[in-house]
């Protein structure tokens, strides 16, 4: 199949189309990640379409700007990307696009090349996001703007399919009496290689770690009122977003750690964990499991997906969101199980290769060979 791909940054999508294109697709990667960035990722270089040097200005923006401006640099680069895209784009029998972004992109594939849309939904129905966000005490508001909001909306009617990561989000769909027909659920997959199974840490403190922006979203002060007084010790990897650094004795945050870097931090602790109060399947959840940790998380993370796919789902302990109590005890579910870990930590074992990206790859090419001959 000829294979069209739009999206902004690289996201799964980019290990989506180095996985098509190894399984023999005719695949062209539009975006404004550089050539070089997605070659690093395994992205063939004849792949590559290259939306950066119109997109430039607006990215430099957007990483400079002031927050006042946010929402209105967003907006112009979702449609300077889009149109560039639409302008650029070659003839193709498929065009996968990130949900709300894929507009002028999307209508060009079908009404020039007859091609069918795929849309990327990474989080819940946006409508159910939308609602779930703006009920956390202290986010900003509107926690998702009206502008995107239209653009969801009309990928979702327009869309033949709707390709996303996990049950939670199903649900979130068909709860809102969309076709299941037009759903395709695939769990994400992870870099095998960049996280191996890990030695058992000796901690003379149970170490936790959480990965990831220490936001309201993915639920760090609840985190935060969980560890609290406990005799465990917390690593926070990554940015600083909207929620405070907790003045905890046991908490330490070690700033933005590059993804290469991640596992080494992983072999640091005994269990991780992750209480999104939102979020449609977390890819750091798949790299800690690959590195052998006990998981904690909500079910609103996609992690339930992931412990389908182990050989012992017990390794992930599945709470509800906004719930410090059953945060609390949910850790020491997970720390009861790191106990009993000896050695080389792999708790994938068998089930190893189906989390592996290589195999997302080919479940995704099997639901585009299924929707095609369905019509």
């Amino acid at each position: 199949m000829r294979i069209a791909i739009v999206t902004t940054g690289r996201f799964h999508v980019l290990d989506l189309a180095r996985e098509l294109a190894g399984l023999g697709h005719d695949v062209r990667f539009y975006s404004y990640v550089s050539c070089r960035r997605a070659g690093q990722f395994g992205l063939p270089r004849k792949c590559h379409r290259a939306l950066l040097p119109g997109a430039l200005p607006l990215v430099a923006l957007q990483r400079k700007a002031p927050k006042l401006w946010a929402n209105w640099v967003d907006i112009l680069l979702q449609k300077t990307v889009d149109g560039m895209a639409a302008s650029k784009l070659e003839p193709c029998d498929v065009l996968i696009g990130m949900s709300g972004l894929c507009v002028r992109s999307a209508q060009t594939a079908r009404e020039k090349f007859g091609a069918k849309i795929v849309l990327e939904r990474g989080s819940r129905h946006i409508l159910s996001q939308k609602e779930i966000l703006e009920s956390i005490p202290g986010m900003a508001r509107p926690a998702v703007s009206e502008f995107n909001v239209r653009r969801e909306l009309w990928g979702y009617d327009s869309a033949d399919v709707i390709s996303i990561p996990s049950h939670h989000v199903e649900s979130s769909f068909l709860q809102r009496g969309f076709p299941e027909m037009k759903l395709f659920r695939n769990p994400y997959g992870v870099d095998l290689t960049m996280f191996p199974p890990t030695a058992k840490p000796q901690n003379k403190v149970p170490t936790l770690v959480f990965a990831g922006a220490w936001s309201l979203r993915k639920g760090c002060d609840v985190l935060a009122k969980a560890v609290e007084g406990q005799p465990w010790r917390l690593i926070h990897a990554g940015a600083i977003a909207d929620a405070r650094l907790p003045k905890l004795a046991n908490f330490e945050s070690r700033g933005f750690v590059p993804q290469a870097k991640l596992a080494g931090v992983y072999a640091q602790a005994d269990a991780f964990v992750h209480p999104s109060r939102e979020e449609g399947l977390s890819l750091v959840q798949a790299q800690s499991l690959s590195c052998g940790m006990p998981l904690v998380c909500t079910d609103r993370t996609g992690g339930e997906d992931l412990a389908e796919i182990l050989e012992d789902p017990s390794w992930v302990t599945v709470v509800k969101p906004n719930d410090a109590v059953a945060l609390r005890n949910g850790i020491r579910l997970a720390l009861a199980k790191a106990a009993t870990q000896k050695g080389l930590r792999d708790i994938l074992g068998s089930s190893r290769p189906q989390l592996s990206w290589r195999a997302y790859g080919q479940r995704y090419e099997a639901g585009l060979q299924r929707y095609a001959a369905n019509g």
